[in-house]
């Protein structure tokens, strides 16, 4: 079992068949040599090719909790990343609530994903040839229709539109954008600012000379996305990507503040019926709020799936053994 001794994580076995047993590896780095002196110096290393993370589950407590120490109390971003996501939160504060939409719809989202859900049949070829330019990228034909009713596809701006007006959220609230550029720009965009005419993002809240030292630098770009969701008073995320589930994750480490998880299987469903016309308004919006009565971040159990950790609740989503329990409800 793992161990800790002192600020060290020991961790008694190595994944030998994926890396270790790679001889290739001799070539490109110097196996004889000693990272104590750069540990000294940077204090925090990145191992690459290190993606076979600790377990979800059966670690002892204190190693969950360390976790939980180490990545909300010890790991900080960079001052300038930090000062200026806080500038974001504060412009955002002075005009009252706000909802963070973590919106996945971006270019390379949609090719690699292979979900065209709206798409006309130029882009849909734009979006297959930038998925075949990529060699490594194994998964190259893709049913983009059987891959969305199954719930696989991130949220088109369309069904995000809906989902929030039936579960009724303030249509005047300030919509955060957090992601990269739409596809479809403004013209994709066109039904969710209808819904929602407050939608802004850093690029509309922040002059171009602020942003500037951050472009080109997509993982810096998304950390101030991170920030602010993280204080939003409502993250909806589209796509249960890494990021959303790690900010979901502290948000429930900062005492369950509402956070929704879309039943993306659900929403799919409804809102086809809807479009269809098979469903009217007030029973779309009941059973929306039926399906995701309990996907707000609500205290819960971690689902464990013996043997198939990538199958199973992340950790990170839901880091139960670090939660304090919710506080009673007022008695009536």
């Amino acid at each position: 079992m793992p161990t800790t001794v002192g600020d060290a994580l020991i961790v008694p076995e190595l994944d030998k068949t994926s890396f270790w047993n790679d001889y290739s590896i001799e070539r490109q780095i110097n196996i004889n040599c000693s990272i104590l002196s750069q540990i000294e110096e940077y204090e925090l290393l990145h191992l690459t090719k290190t993606d076979a993370r600790l377990a979800n589950n059966g670690l002892p407590l204190e190693v969950q909790k360390l976790r939980c120490r180490a990545n909300y109390k010890a790991l900080r971003f960079t001052p300038a990343i930090e000062k200026l996501g806080r500038k974001i939160v504060d412009l955002l504060r002075q005009k009252g609530p706000f909802l963070v939409l973590h919106l996945r719809y971006e270019m390379d989202m949609l090719a690699f994903s292979g979900c065209t859900q709206g798409c006309n049949a130029t882009e849909v070829e734009e979006l297959t040839k930038m998925r075949y330019a990529y060699p490594w990228w194994k998964d190259k034909v893709i049913n983009s229709t059987k891959k969305r009713k199954a719930g696989l596809c991130p949220m088109t701006p369309e069904e995000a539109a809906l989902t929030l007006r039936a579960l009724d959220i303030d249509q005047n609230i300030q919509i955060y954008i957090a992601a990269g550029d739409t596809y479809g720009g403004k013209t994709r965009l066109a039904s969710l600012a209808a819904a929602f005419p407050n939608l802004v993002k850093k690029e509309t809240l922040l002059k171009p000379s602020e942003l500037l030292p951050f472009q080109n630098h997509s993982s810096q770009m998304a950390a101030l996305d991170y920030i602010v969701s993280v204080e939003s008073d409502i993250f909806v995320a589209t796509y249960g990507g890494n990021m959303a589930k790690v900010v979901e994750g502290h948000r429930r480490f900062l005492g369950f503040k509402k956070t929704l998880d879309p039943n993306r299987k659900i929403v799919v469903n409804l809102t086809d019926k809807y479009n269809k016309g098979k469903l009217k308004w007030e029973k779309f919006s009941a059973v929306m709020k039926e399906a995701h009565a309990n996907r707000w971040g609500n205290p819960a159990d971690r689902v464990v799936i013996p043997g198939k950790p990538k199958d199973e609740d992340y950790f990170w989503s839901n880091p139960q053994e670090c939660l304090a329990p919710p506080s009673p409800s007022p008695s009536t």
